[in-house]
Formats: structure tokens, sequence, C-alpha cells
């Protein structure tokens, strides 16, 4: 899951150094936006996908809303942007969620997580199509071609027969909601000024007023008064705290460290989903999902540089 706001580096944010409850801070928030995989595993059983994501959303904004009001911080942009903030609200949390939510009822938490881990290989592909700063590199072209490499090995060229990892569709939905966290982040470009509380807010609210009334308008089904105890545990967990609560401690991040530090997350978000499933869930992982995540890895890493530059630097000093 990435944020509008986790623009790369040259979004004008400057890459700060990491303090050591940073880095706690950032590990904490991979397990959280790791537990929401796990807790759409839980809830994408017990109701539809499309009520899912209303409660998700409509939940996380209201606790956003009471969060503006007790730091006392300006609602004017939400007014102001209220256009904006509906595109960017059904690009990065209508689409992807209703997707990923969609996708996940036919695979584990775990695969869904490594399937999202390609956003940042979109992302560069449609800001260098879509802007003139953010050209592709060498390092940037390796990095794509290595995740390419990995969503390859994750596909394999039997996905249109029998016994395959997941089904096509679902595939297909998980990689379209990874496309569209790409485009909110390009289109997420016009809100710098804005404070990121305020943006993630916005997306929130924004996401609400076309997603709620599109479950209440189709009818998806039952809310949260048809649902386990387990289930509306899982339903408050995923939108208190892997979707409000992560979006503030994402933000901070931003704040202190620098986006391209924030982004770090990426390399986390799997991890931790892919244990939650382990571990409560019973997933276990094939040698394709591990050989195709290590390539989405390799990939993340080439894009972001800094472990190329360390063994450089250390090479060097040699």
């Amino acid at each position: 899951m990435i944020p509008a706001s986790s623009l790369s580096p040259s979004a004008g944010v400057p890459a700060l150094s990491m303090t050591g409850r940073l880095w706690a801070l950032l590990a904490l928030l991979g397990l959280l936006w790791g537990g929401s995989f796990f807790f759409t595993q839980l809830v994408v059983h017990e109701i539809a996908p499309l009520s899912l994501v209303a409660l998700r959303v409509g939940i996380a904004a209201v606790a956003l809303l009471a969060f503006l009001a007790l730091r006392r911080m300006p609602l004017a942009p939400l007014r102001q942007r209220a256009g904006a903030f509906l595109l960017l609200g059904l690009l990065n949390n209508a689409i992807p969620f209703l997707l990923l939510a969609i996708g996940q009822k036919a695979m584990g938490a775990g695969l869904a997580s490594i399937l999202n881990a390609t956003t940042p290989l979109w992302t560069i592909l449609v800001a260098a199509l879509a802007t003139s700063d953010e050209r592709l590199s060498g390092p940037k072209l390796v990095g794509i071609g290595l995740g390419i490499a990995g969503v390859a090995v994750l596909v394999g060229p039997e996905a249109f027969g029998a016994g395959h990892l997941a089904p096509l569709p679902a595939l297909a939905a998980v990689l379209g909601a990874t496309f569209s966290y790409a485009l909110a982040a390009v289109f997420a470009r016009r809100f710098r000024g804005v404070p990121p509380t305020v943006v993630a807010t916005g997306q929130l609210c924004g996401s609400s007023l076309i997603v709620i009334p599109l479950a209440l308008l189709l009818g998806t089904g039952p809310g949260l008064g048809a649902m386990t105890p387990a289930g509306i545990m899982s339903m408050l967990a995923l939108a208190l705290v892997s979707t409000a609560f992560a979006y503030i401690l994402f933000f901070e991040i931003v704040a202190r460290a620098g986006a391209t530090n924030a982004s770090l997350v990426t390399f986390l978000v799997p991890a931790s989903a892919i244990l939650l499933g382990i571990l409560f869930l019973g997933e276990t992982l094939s040698l394709r999902e591990v050989l195709g995540f290590g390539a989405i890895l390799a990939g993340l890493a080439a894009i972001d540089g800094r472990l190329a530059r360390g063994v450089a630097k250390a090479w060097g000093s040699r």
C-alpha cells in the first residue's frame, strides 16, 4: 500500500537522516500495512468487497476528521480542492482497495502483498510518461526490469491453465490496484504545500463520498451488524489501525525523514503480511513466490540505489 504522498525524491521532499525512533516507527508502519492484507483476508469472506471498502474508508475518514479537529488543523483545503480530493480518493483508495479485496478472495495475503510491492515500479513508469522532471535512468530501468521479471515468475506461463497459484482475474485485480496507486502518486504532486494529514483526510473523505453511496445503491450485502465478532474487530482494525493511524504514522516519517526514507516501508510490508499469514491463516510460500518476491525486492533496491552506493563506498574504502 503506497500512499499518495509517497512521491519520489525528486518531488521536493529532502531525504533526511533516520534516527532510531524513526526506524522503529518505520518497522511499526510496515507491520500495520502488512496487517491490512491480513485483516482484509479475514473480513472479505464475511462481507462483499464493496461493503468492506465502504466501511474501511468511511470509518477511517471519520477518525481522521476527528484527529484534525483535535489538532485544530484547518479544514479549508478540503472544501477548496473538493474535486481534486474526489479524484485522489478514487485513484488512491476506492479503486485499489476494492481491487485488492476482490483479489484476496482468491489468493493469500502474502501473495497479494508481494504483488502490491510492485507499485513503485509502475509509479516510475507513469511518472516518466506524465511528467517532465522524473525521467527514467539506468538504475530505474534495471529495477523495473527486475520487478517485471518477478511478476512474470509469479504469474508463470501456465496462468491460463489449471493448478495455478491464483486465478488470473485475481492476479489482474491486484496488479490493477498497484497501477491505480501509481496514477494516484503522480496526481498527488499537485497537493504540494497542503499538510500531509489533510491530504490523507481529503482522499479518504473523497473515497467515502464515492464508495458509500455506491454500496448503498447496489445493496452489496450486510455490514457490521451481520459479521462475527472476530470479523467486526478485524474491520475496525483495518479501518482505524491499518488505514487511519497508519497514514498519520507515515506522514510523520515523511515530515521528519523525507519521502525517500519513508518509501523503505515498501520492503517491510510483504514481510509482515507473509509472516501474519503463515502464523494465523495457515498460509505457505511456494518456491515461485519466494523467487518472484526476491526479484521484486532486487528491483526496488536497484531503484532506491542506496544499497548499491553503500556497497560501492565500502568497497572503495578498502
